[in-house]
């Protein structure tokens, strides 16, 4: 550890808890002004949108409307990806003739991207043609972090109306406005400013060049800055490249990380705020906010002691760029994983036990440490609900959030949502660690090679999509559960929390009364935090035992 590494650790924190409010401000007039900022240059293209999908923006939706056309929408684009990756070779803008993927890498690669997960059981630059890139995968990066600001935005609206229509805004105003206002204009300056610092983008074939000594060697471009700007704002985190962010053509300096780094998590950040100004309650907001840095913190502080050699040793550097340094690694490996990333500048795999367990339990927490471009905000919210219910309980009153009551049925979608996590992670593990299938594809035997399965099952079913790469997941089996795994972990936690949305949009807020607990101070966020690290650890501790805690413990003082 050094100074010069908490420092960098301590900027980074502190730029994006000074971005959090004016990016907040922004999105708040996006979603739900009358005249958006830029509303001037794009309210004409707006329209046209509207009139080219046949949408009436003004017509109100309740949660079955709502809820149908996020599915409907994401199941048609994954239809049309997974035809195009089938029939890859057939198709133009393939310079290097690349083949038609297997129907089950196909599957896997459509519901990945169309999680949000992006999750590759590939090399993207020996397997994926430049339309392939640019087109199937970057339009997914575009809309699944579209989809899940939208449902973000949906409950927030259950939380604050009070019309008791139970509706939840209009999805495909939503959409729309997320895309001509946020995610294209500030992917369409990042790219700029990657290309500007050494991240090509290109539609021409590979390089051949002749190295010094004579050698022959293949140098692989294309349309890569903008399909990083994407992923990484819209913390979807699927390279262009096999080596991700570690490439140097992904990642070329430690400006240009620190840059990736911070759109990874400035969305998170600013759509708590937004939160609050929605509300009418900001302290609120700022108190869920203290929630996430304080677990953000911790989780970079025990990766970095670790990885560092904080007991003695010149620290960890197997699997790491020199070029970005330990404090940077960890730092990254943290981000990435507090949001449903999965980008990585660094190998997982190769982290020490305890160094690795951080990025695992960062995604068994839920992804709310952040969490992803509007999944880390619902996900959230839950877990808030279910903390003042808790509060509830302590002080025997009906809980309250918000003036809105948390009765019966908001518990029961709550509890939907949180078993759905585990139930899609823990069984595909224990199946494949007691499968033929299963353990043929581990490079490594014991608590080690557990965990690569453990991972694999936690990264797709939290839409993450990083991974312990010593796992060889490219198989029908492997392919096809994580898909399963994928699919469930999006949208069978994204319906129940539109559901409990749309519970409480049609109830009356009720005045605040002296048992009322507050939710705006750090009492509320001592126990956010002590209710999100309690469902986790409780869940998923026995699992962590047989791995990267045993790991540890067989290796002696080493660490």
């Amino acid at each position: 550890m050094s100074a010069n590494g908490w420092l960098q650790i301590a900027l980074f924190a502190a730029i994006i808890a000074g971005l959090a409010v004016p990016v907040g401000t922004w999105l708040h007039r996006v979603m739900e002004g009358a005249s958006p900022p830029g509303e001037r240059v794009l309210g004409g293209l707006e329209r046209l949108c509207y009139r080219l999908i046949g949408a009436d923006p003004t017509a109100e939706m309740r949660f079955a409307t709502y809820a149908g056309s996020v599915v409907a929408f994401s199941l048609v684009g994954m239809l049309l990806t997974f035809l195009m990756l089938l029939f890859q070779s057939h198709l133009p803008l393939n310079p290097q003739g690349f083949g038609d993927l297997s129907w089950h890498l196909a599957l896997n690669t459509a519901v990945s991207f169309t999680t949000n997960t992006n999750w590759q059981s590939y090399g993207g630059e020996s397997t994926m043609s430049n339309l392939s890139q640019a087109v199937a995968l970057t339009f997914h990066n575009f809309t699944s972090a579209g989809v899940g600001i939208a449902a973000a935005v949906a409950m927030v609206r259950g939380l604050t109306r009070t019309d008791r229509a139970g509706t939840l805004g209009n999805f495909w105003r939503d959409i729309v406005r997320i895309h001509l206002y946020v995610l294209v204009p500030v992917c369409l300056v990042s790219a700029l400013v990657m290309v500007a610092g050494g991240v090509p983008q290109t539609w021409s074939a590979f390089i051949h060049a002749t190295t010094l000594e004579g050698a022959e060697q293949t140098i692989a471009v294309g349309p890569v800055a903008s399909q990083v700007a994407i992923k990484m704002l819209g913390t979807n985190g699927g390279g262009f490249f096999n080596a991700n962010a570690a490439h140097p053509f992904e990642n070329p300096s430690p400006w240009i990380n620190l840059i990736q780094m911070l759109s990874i998590f400035v969305i998170p950040a600013g759509l708590v705020h937004m939160y609050g100004r929605m509300t009418g309650n900001i302290k609120n907001g700022f108190a869920i906010l203290g929630a996430m840095f304080a677990l953000f913190l911790v989780g970079v502080g025990v990766c970095y002691a670790f990885e560092s050699g904080w007991m003695g040793g010149a620290g960890n550097w197997e699997g790491k760029e020199t070029r970005f340094g330990m404090a940077a690694s960890a730092l990254f490996a943290t981000v990435t994983t507090d949001a449903s990333c999965g980008a990585v500048n660094s190998m997982h795999d190769s982290f020490t036990p305890l160094g690795g367990l951080v990025p695992l339990a960062n995604m068994q927490l839920g992804e709310v440490v952040f969490g992803g471009v509007g999944s880390g905000l619902y996900g959230m919210l839950v877990m808030v609900v279910l903390a003042v219910f808790l509060a509830g309980l302590m002080v025997g009153r009906t809980p309250e959030l918000l003036g809105k009551k948390i009765e019966a049925k908001e518990m029961t979608l709550a509890a939907i949502y949180i078993l759905v996590f585990p139930t899609f992670i823990l069984l595909p593990s224990a199946l494949a660690a007691v499968s033929e299938w299963g353990l043929a594809g581990l490079n490594n035997a014991g608590p080690h090679g557990w965990v690569e399965i453990f991972y694999a099952f936690t990264s797709g079913t939290a839409n993450n999509g990083s991974a312990f790469a010593g796992l060889t997941a490219n198989t029908p089996w492997y392919n096809c559960l994580l898909a399963v795994s994928m699919f469930f972990g999006r949208f069978a936690m994204m319906l129940p929390a539109l559901a409990i949305a749309a519970s409480l949009a049609s109830k009356k807020t009720v005045g605040a009364g002296p048992g009322t607990f507050p939710t705006d101070g750090p009492l509320f966020t001592g126990l956010l935090v002590a209710v999100i690290v309690i469902v986790g650890a409780l869940t998923f501790f026995p699992a962590l035992a047989l791995g990267p805690i045993a790991e540890h413990a067989s290796l002696g003082n080493l660490y």
